[in-house]
C-alpha cells in the first residue's frame, strides 16, 4: 500500500476526473433519447438535489455567518483546496466571492477533446451543486461558470440569505 500523500493526490483528481467523464457520458446519452434541453434539466435537477444534501453541513452558518461559512467551505474542498485552487476575492458581513482557477472536471472535458460550447454546458450543468450546497445552507447565492476563452472556472458569488422564522 502506496500512502505518498502525491499519489493519493494523484488518485484524488483522478476520481474526480472520472467524476467528470460520467457527467459527459450521461448527458451525451440523455441528449441523444430525450434532447438537449430535457437532459440539461433532468442533470441540473439531480446535481441541485445532491447539492441540498451537502449544504446541510454548511447550514449552522445560515444565513449570515459569510465568514464562517468561507472557513468551512474551504476546509470541505478537496486536498485543502489544491485540487481547485479557490481565491477568495472578498469576504465581509455583505458578500462572500470566491473564484476557482482549476477544475479538474473541466480539465478531463478538456483532455477527452469536448468542443469548449460543451464544456461550458457542462460546467453549468455541474454548478448547480454549488446552487444546492449553498441555497440549503440558507444563503443567496449566483455563479458564474467557466465560458469558452476565460482562465479558471467557477466564481461562486454568495450572499446573506433572508431570515431565518
Amino acid at each position: 500500500m502506496n500512502d505518498d500523500p502525491r499519489d493519493l493526490r494523484r488518485q484524488l483528481k483522478e476520481a474526480h476526473m472520472s467524476r467528470g467523464l460520467v457527467y459527459a457520458a450521461i448527458h451525451d446519452e440523455l441528449c441523444a433519447r430525450f434532447g438537449a434541453e430535457v437532459a440539461e434539466e433532468v442533470m441540473r435537477s439531480a446535481i441541485y438535489r445532491h447539492g441540498l444534501a451537502i449544504g446541510r453541513r454548511f447550514a449552522e452558518y445560515g444565513p449570515r455567518d459569510l465568514e464562517g461559512l468561507r472557513d468551512a467551505f474551504l476546509d470541505f474542498v478537496p486536498d485543502r483546496g489544491r485540487l481547485f485552487q479557490p481565491e477568495v476575492r472578498r469576504c465581509d458581513a455583505e458578500r462572500l466571492d470566491i473564484k476557482f482557477h482549476a477544475c479538474p472536471l473541466k480539465e478531463a472535458w478538456q483532455a477527452a477533446g469536448i468542443e469548449p460550447e460543451k464544456i461550458a454546458t457542462l460546467c453549468r450543468i455541474a454548478g448547480v451543486v454549488d446552487n444546492g450546497t449553498f441555497e440549503a445552507a440558507g444563503f443567496n447565492f449566483s455563479a458564474d461558470t467557466w465560458r469558452p476563452g476565460e482562465e479558471g472556472c467557477c466564481f461562486l458569488l454568495i450572499r446573506p440569505g433572508p431570515p431565518t422564522a
